[in-house]
């Protein structure tokens, strides 16, 4: 197990209100889901990055003797490096650096299952390298293997530049047929009015969990970060027989780069195009409010903000103080308190979600002749069947359907409306 050297930075001029506390902490919890050992964590608290050093020669001299004294393979920095800044931290401190990007980036190649996830994570590893490529030097220098250089882009790192641009170009035309073929799907959602519900949140906030206690999805489910990296859709049936398209998606994370939102444009095109979202927020962190913060500034980037939202106020269990309970429901709009884990409120959940799509359903009474009843299976499929009488006729049927369902049936010829 490789052993680290964390380098926790708060630059006092960037616009982000995170402690240095909350970023070190983070820090630790994304190493730990890359297997490597933190034997120490450093906070360096600067007025305005350097550019050689981002935290100046000197500590980054102090660096060096610490991670000579302490044994140290790398120095995982939680701000982001310029290749610059990468290459003379290493020839100053004769170690592996690795900065926030790298780290995530390393996460996402770990859980890569799917053509497309691992698609996207080389984009954005390519992405990430390009502008980093110095000849023989820092970046080319370091394929022997370990943190920052696993995944599906790892054997491409000795392309130079113009073949590395090649392959960013043909991923993009990759991933946009991808896309083309989901707007087929969403557009036969919308054809048959199935609305879209998409689950969004911090990683870790319990968003798979929530799909299989919803959905029965048996999506996988860890403690770790970023556990899911490709998006899963499930079909679910509300209480009055509207049938939805529920759909898990990569956890969000505190000032999340940007072109990391771009390469994996895939997967949170489900949350640009669904008709509402559900924030699963994890109630009993005491980094709620960050946490909430941060997410709704990732739903900002995407321009998604106006979509109505639900926020599953997720693992109450872990809570035991009532007015707690009370409190955060009144710090958070258009919330309710659940447990995934337990299936604690689930009830209270669809309700709500059912309610944003009120006036979509219609109550009818009609009557199938006989030589019509596959049209039965149909209604039985499509909404909520409350009764059924067979009369000599045909069969008198009263159900609940999505409006476009019932207008489409109600014009077929051979069926007859009850007044």
């Amino acid at each position: 197990m490789e052993k680290a050297v964390l380098v926790t930075v708060k630059i006092r001029t960037e616009e982000d209100q995170w402690q240095i506390d909350n970023i070190a902490a983070e820090l630790e919890e994304l190493v730990s889901a890359c297997q490597v050992k933190a034997i120490d964590n450093i906070k360096a608290l600067c007025d305005k990055p350097t550019p050689n050093y981002l935290i100046g020669r000197g500590k980054a001299q102090e660096l060096a003797e610490l991670a000579q004294t302490e044994g140290a393979d790398i120095l995982v920095f939680s701000h982001d490096l310029s290749g610059t800044q990468q290459r003379n931290l290493e020839e100053i401190t004769g170690k592996k650096i690795i900065d926030r990007t790298q780290l995530i980036l390393d996460i996402f190649a770990r859980h890569a299952k799917t053509p497309e996830g691992k698609m996207q994570v080389e984009l954005a590893q390519l992405q990430y390298l390009m502008p980093r490529l110095i000849g023989k030097g820092l970046i080319l220098s370091r394929i022997g293997g370990g943190l920052g250089t696993r995944g599906p882009g790892e054997q491409k790192l000795e392309l130079d530049r113009r073949r590395i641009r090649q392959r960013i170009d043909s991923l993009k035309d990759d991933l946009k047929i991808l896309i083309e073929r989901r707007k087929i799907m969403r557009k036969r959602r919308k054809e048959n009015s199935i609305p879209l519900v998409a689950l969004v949140g911090y990683t870790s906030a319990g968003k798979s969990t929530l799909l299989n206690a919803l959905t029965n999805a048996g999506q996988v489910v860890s403690a770790g970060l970023f556990t899911t990296l490709d998006p899963l859709a499930r079909n679910l049936q509300l209480n009055n027989g509207e049938n939805i398209v529920i759909s898990d998606t990569v956890g969000f994370l505190h000032n999340l780069p940007h072109h990391l939102i771009e390469a994996f444009q895939a997967t949170l095109e489900e949350v640009v195009q669904a008709d509402l979202l559900i924030h699963v927020l994890d109630a009993a962190s005491p980094h709620i409010f960050e946490y909430n913060k941060a997410v709704l500034t990732v739903l900002k980037d995407l321009g998604v903000t106006e979509k109505p939202i639900i926020t599953a106020l997720n693992k109450i269990d872990l809570i035991e103080d009532k007015l707690l309970r009370d409190r955060l429901t009144e710090d958070f709009s258009n919330s309710v308190l659940i447990s995934a884990k337990l299936k604690h409120n689930l009830d209270r959940l669809l309700t709500q979600i059912e309610s944003n799509f009120s006036g979509r359903m219609s109550e009818l009474e009609i009557i199938i002749p006989h030589h019509r009843m596959d049209l039965l299976d149909s209604i039985y499929q499509q909404g909520k069947v409350k009764e059924v009488e067979y009369l000599q006729e045909g069969a008198k049927v009263k159900v609940s359907l999505p409006n476009i369902t019932a207008n489409k049936l109600l014009s077929c010829k051979d069926i007859r409306k009850v007044y």
